[in-house]
């Protein structure tokens, strides 16, 4: 009779472990049962650069992109952040040919591309100047999620706030990830060298 009653005790025992691990199995949360994507950032656009030329997203497929959003009024951010550019592109010695390094207006109405050209002129020549009308600076704005707002000063002048990522962008024209250049060139360009 023993042995019945810790065989049913042992059977009971189970029984309860049991209902107690899938009972704390069903509170658990559930996987998502669809995978989602990557926010997309880029995308088409169509601007002209420093020279008038039309340009559009494929006019850089084929080679990894560096995209940054800026002014050439820009007191500080934007010129550092381009010279930082310029000393990844001689680091990159001459790899430098296979990389191209963007500097998208934030302000199409005084950034023609006759001042983009202007001003690109004490940078690296590997970095082009885009522009484009109010509206196709925009969409492009909107397409990389950057942001850009059109700040009043004093003097009845303005100022531009913005974004002041540099975007990383590969060969097919698609995101990579931000790109830090807050670093020594070498090592900047020791990185870029794994999307050429």
């Amino acid at each position: 009779m023993s042995n019945r009653r810790i065989l049913l005790l042992l059977a009971a025992f189970v029984v309860g472990a049991v209902a107690i691990v899938g009972g704390a199995l069903a509170l658990l949360p559930q996987a998502p049962t669809t995978v989602s994507g990557q926010v997309a950032i880029g995308g088409p656009f169509e601007l002209v650069d420093q020279d008038g030329q039309k340009v559009t997203q494929e006019s850089f497929v084929g080679e990894p992109t560096l995209v940054f959003f800026g002014f050439t009024h820009c007191p500080d951010i934007c010129p550092t952040t381009l010279f930082e550019m310029s000393q990844l592109f001689e680091a990159l010695g001459p790899d430098a040919r296979k990389v191209t390094g963007l500097f998208v207006t934030v302000d199409p109405e005084r950034d023609t591309p006759e001042s983009m050209k202007s001003y690109l002129g004490s940078f690296h020549p590997s970095i082009q100047g885009l522009t484009g009308t109010p509206e196709q600076v925009a969409a492009v704005i909107k397409a990389y999620r950057a942001y850009a707002k059109k700040v009043p000063t004093q003097d009845g002048d303005y100022t531009m706030d913005h974004t002041a990522i540099v975007y990383l962008m590969g060969k097919d024209g698609a995101f990579i990830a931000p790109f830090n250049l807050k670093r020594p060139p070498a090592d900047a360009a020791a990185e870029l060298r794994r999307y050429l």
